[in-house]
């Protein structure tokens, strides 16, 4: 079942969606240090990592699940975001250089089509990462955040299944080591925590990352596809 795009974007404009915003983005800039001119694409509710690329990508799309909902992003500018099933998306084949999947995969109905969808529109050698709940972590454990709900994943389970649909994982690492608790001193002491957690105790991070790569060894079979959203596939991030 997926998240409300409501109670998404709510979240986000708390003080630990705060947290959470920046802790996340320092890492998915890490794995992606440059982006001029690609065509990103994110997949689930990816809106708050997505805005930090606009002025660089070369085109950029936030593809929401019709499950879910979606809302007018950005709030400047034509809109950039579109409604999307998971296992159709409306973009042309390899043509997606990043794909963000974020508080997606956890809610998926159907798993392993919507990653041979993403297989489908990365190009060759293709990046995509993906965010989950980690389920030895705490915050898989407590429904208070978006990473409370739906399927948490271990890292050699996700590893795994991302094999499985030739999308060869490459770099894997934890986040989210602050608990997930809107007190204060939680908040302000949200940086040291996370060093300190990493440090100490990364298996029970609270969410897992991967970066994975498009294989292109074998032949899927044809896939239904949903139409080209012309606009969405090539509105400038500008």
């Amino acid at each position: 079942m997926h998240h409300d795009v409501i109670e998404l974007r709510d979240f986000y404009t708390t003080p630990l969606g705060h947290v959470v915003r920046r802790t996340l983005q320092r890492q998915i800039r890490r794995y992606w240090p440059v982006v001029k001119g690609d065509t990103l694409v994110g997949l689930g509710f990816a809106p708050p990592y997505l805005a930090g690329f606009r002025r660089e990508a070369g085109r950029i799309a936030a593809l929401m699940p019709a499950g879910q909902g979606a809302l007018v992003w950005p709030r400047d500018g034509g809109v950039l975001a579109a409604l999307a099933e998971e296992d159709k998306l409306p973009v042309p084949d390899a043509s997606v250089d990043k794909l963000l999947a974020i508080h997606c995969l956890e809610n998926a109905d159907h798993v392993r089509p919507m990653l041979r969808e993403i297989w489908r529109v990365l190009a060759p050698q293709g990046s995509l990462i993906i965010v989950v709940p980690n389920r030895r972590g705490l915050w898989a454990r407590l429904d208070n955040t978006p990473f409370g709900q739906g399927q948490p994943y271990s890292r050699l389970q996700l590893s795994r299944l991302l094999e499985e649909s030739l999308l060869t994982p490459v770099q894997c690492t934890g986040a989210l080591f602050v608990p997930p608790f809107e007190r204060r001193m939680v908040i302000r002491s949200a940086g040291a925590l996370e060093r300190l957690g990493g440090r100490l105790t990364p298996g029970f991070a609270g969410v897992v990352i991967v970066e994975a790569k498009k294989e292109v060894v074998a032949t899927i079979g044809k896939v239904a596809r949903a139409p080209v959203v012309g606009e969405i596939a090539v509105a400038k991030g500008r």
